[in-house]
């Protein structure tokens, strides 16, 4: 099998070894649950429930209308005990329900449903009932992203899981080889696609075997391959993905349905085929859990909304308090550092690391040395260092012109730069600052 890649990239140390060889631990018993109200990227939710109120496991508590939307589920059969803004792990507070678990076993699931014999918008239908969005880390709206306006003709399975530290999805594979390749031909059901790839990363070479056999016993006859990819990161970055896969490129502001693909992550895929099967809501999260400041690391599903906090206060995750130096959800190259563990797992949790203060070491930064190093590594072919000389500049619009809003955060300039300059932060903040300007414009040409 031939490996492919992409252009650029950096390789960080993996740490993916202390967690790749655990198999997933379900903790299904939590006393009580925090859960966001608006964890999706769209338009905001309002509560459907006041405090008070009785809940099954799989309810509906939070909607809206617009088709950037999807509902929130209660993930555990309880009493509605507060509603109320909670630190989120984006680091802002917003509208959470907690609900505080009465032991029962109540459950509201939707119907079963036939993926493979409705229609495409009764497909489409159930999997925003679901509550299901890319769990990769986006949390877009899955309904959306399998309804695109142009044709398409394959359809990725994200594999990679190049984020160092986390190993949830390669244990997936792994575990539940059938249900994510019935993923896979669902998606491809639903978008009439002719084509499927299953993309890993080679250090998960382990998991093709598993998966080819799944492909032939629960492919229900559809086009899926397995496809190795050089371990390299961010290669399970969407556009990088697409572009180690097929070779074609994103255009600049572009989405993959122009070049004709649709790419899904691995728990979007399994939890599509539950949502399917067993009416299951969205309302269990698969992550890993790890960091030398965390003495048992793990592979876990719990519920959303479920604190971190609770975990350890349990015992069921053990954090060596002397050691802890940062605490991160998601990867250590773009999840968020959050000021404590008190915080809830929500539909994009992928993973959260329990880092020692030597692996949270804070570096000075200094001036760039125009090594170039940086514009070799970008997977996007940007020119980091002219990026950065613009923004500390001010000078926004030649930021722009330079592919500032065709950054994504990956990281890979600032692990690189040996002046430690902290790129992806600057250009974190230049677009928000940039995309404020533009809208502020925009107002002002109304008036």
């Amino acid at each position: 099998m031939a490996v492919k890649s992409f252009r650029g990239g950096a390789h960080p140390p993996e740490r993916k070894d202390r967690t790749s060889g655990l198999p997933i631990e379900y903790l299904r018993g939590a006393k009580s649950v925090v859960i966001p109200v608006n964890q999706h990227f769209g338009a905001p939710l309002q509560p459907l429930v006041k405090v008070g109120d009785q809940v099954k496991r799989g309810q509906k508590i939070a909607d809206a209308d617009g088709r950037m939307t999807v509902p929130v589920h209660a993930s555990v059969a309880g009493v509605v005990k507060k509603i109320e803004p909670r630190t989120q792990s984006n680091n802002v507070d917003g509208p959470c329900i907690v609900v505080e678990a009465d032991g029962s076993d109540g459950v509201d699931f939707l119907a079963p449903l036939d993926g493979f014999a409705c229609t495409k918008d009764e497909a489409l239908a159930r999997i925003r009932e679901a509550g299901i969005v890319g769990m990769g880390g986006a949390g877009f709206p899955a309904h959306v992203k399998l309804a695109p306006s142009k044709p398409i003709a394959l359809v990725i399975a994200n594999g990679a899981e190049c984020e160092p530290y986390l190993t949830i999805d390669e244990r997936v594979m792994i575990e539940r080889p059938g249900d994510l390749v019935e993923g896979v031909a669902l998606t491809m059901k639903i978008v009439g696609a002719p084509k499927g790839v299953i993309a890993v990363e080679e250090n998960k070479a382990h998991a093709v075997a598993g998966l080819e056999k799944a492909v032939a016993e629960k492919g229900r006859g559809f086009d899926i391959e397995v496809q190795l990819l050089k371990t390299k990161y961010p290669q399970g970055g969407e556009k990088m993905l697409i572009s180690a896969v097929t070779g074609k490129e994103v255009p600049s502001g572009g989405l993959p349905m122009d070049v004709g693909c649709v790419v899904q992550n691995i728990g979007t895929l399994v939890a599509m085929v539950e949502a399917f099967r067993e009416g299951k809501p969205l309302i269990e999260r698969g992550l890993t859990i790890s960091g030398a400041a965390c003495a048992s690391p793990k592979n876990v599903v719990v519920p959303i909304g479920t604190l971190v906090s609770d975990l350890v206060a349990e015992g069921k995750v053990e954090v060596t308090e002397a050691e802890l130096g940062r605490v991160i959800f998601g990867g250590p190259m773009m999840g968020t550092a959050v000021p404590h563990y008190a915080i809830p797992v929500q539909k994009n949790t992928s993973g959260v690391l329990l880092v020692s203060k030597k692996e949270a070491e804070h570096y000075v930064e200094h001036s760039c040395i125009r090594c170039g190093r940086c514009m070799r590594a970008c997977s996007c072919r940007l020119s980091p260092a002219l990026l950065n000389q613009a923004l500390v500049a001010g000078d926004w619009e030649d930021a722009e012109k330079i592919g500032l809003l065709d950054c994504v955060e990956c990281g890979t300039c600032s692990y690189v730069c040996p002046a430690r300059i902290q790129l992806v932060q600057r250009f974190r903040v230049g677009k928000q600052l940039l995309r404020a300007k533009k809208q502020k414009e925009a107002q002002n040409a109304c008036k």
